[in-house]
């Protein structure tokens, strides 16, 4: 075979197997459900959002039996505990948010135990099989992004009902510094940006004395970019994008930029007619006066 032939040869070759390799390569980044819309967990997370919470539950534990080494199974359990606990005791409403003695330091009471010790339990099983995973393959994405919404709800948890503040930051620079991971690898998961988001926009609402305490220990916040954050699950994200549009147009309230929560409450009572809190949120938004110069 003359030198010529077997250039062309290699770079048909070449021509023929590169777009292959790559095709593989999306083929891979596409089996794990983090990265591609589910189905049943669509359907699941949607019954969260109309605040069909139990329903909802029911669909992610015949997902997660049929899916016994997927984390996102338990994880998404213990997400329609902490939704359903936050919706029961009033936590994401507008009257919350702007009550700054609740915002910073939680419900009054103790939330419902049964509730709670099911979220824990879940969390702790979609822990343990992200752990497994990373073991196997260190820095897997789809555990990453498990490992992330994990540790952002436990601090949501420690933070609003059971009021451990310093848990809660533990947690949160945690789901923290696991997106930053997951999002250098995996730009498309933008569900991880809420996590990012929300603690951006907690700490940045601390008290300048608090926060700068938490400087010290290279713990920083900024309420303008968790909301810049949080807005990109709100316009691209999977699962979690109807929650990132909750969070924002409840932070939009809170810091009088009522257009912007009147467009995503509109939004959601669009998506979710079922949804009488999103409904409600949205006449109060209607309500409240326009402060000038706030979008």
């Amino acid at each position: 075979m003359n030198t010529t032939r077997r250039l062309f040869l290699c770079a048909l070759t070449g021509f023929i197997l590169f777009p292959l390799a790559d095709f593989a390569r999306a083929e891979e980044r596409e089996t794990d459900p983090e990265f591609r819309d589910e189905p049943e967990l669509i359907a699941g997370f949607r019954l969260l959002y109309e605040q069909k919470f139990e329903e909802g539950r029911k669909v992610f534990t015949k997902w997660s039996e049929q899916h016994p080494r997927e984390p996102l199974g338990p994880v998404a359990i213990a997400a329609s505990y902490l939704f359903d606990e936050l919706t029961e005791k009033g936590v994401l409403t507008s009257e919350f948010f702007m009550d700054d003695n609740k915002f910073l330091k939680g419900i009054e009471g103790k939330p419902d135990p049964v509730r709670m010790r099911g979220f824990l339990d879940s969390l702790a099983r979609g822990r343990e099989l992200a752990k497994a995973r990373l073991k196997e393959k260190p820095k897997d994405p789809a555990a990453l992004f498990c490992i992330t919404l994990a540790a952002g709800m436990e601090s949501d948890a420690n933070s609003m009902l059971l009021k451990k503040p310093f848990d809660a930051l533990k947690r949160m620079k945690e789901a923290n510094e696991n997106a930053k991971t997951l999002l250098a690898q995996r730009p498309d998961a933008q569900d991880a940006w809420v996590a990012l988001g929300s603690a951006n926009y907690i700490i940045g609402s601390l008290s300048a004395g608090f926060r700068m305490l938490l400087w010290f220990g290279n713990v920083h916040g900024d309420k303008e970019l968790g909301m810049q954050q949080t807005e990109k699950t709100a316009v691209n994200g999977r699962y979690l994008r109807p929650f990132a549009k909750i969070l924002l147009a409840l932070a939009a309230r809170r810091e009088k930029q009522v257009p912007l929560a009147r467009k995503m409450l509109k939004e959601l009572t669009q998506e979710f007619p079922a949804s009488k809190s999103f409904a409600l949120e949205y006449k109060k938004a209607l309500e409240a006066p326009v402060t000038p110069g706030k979008s």
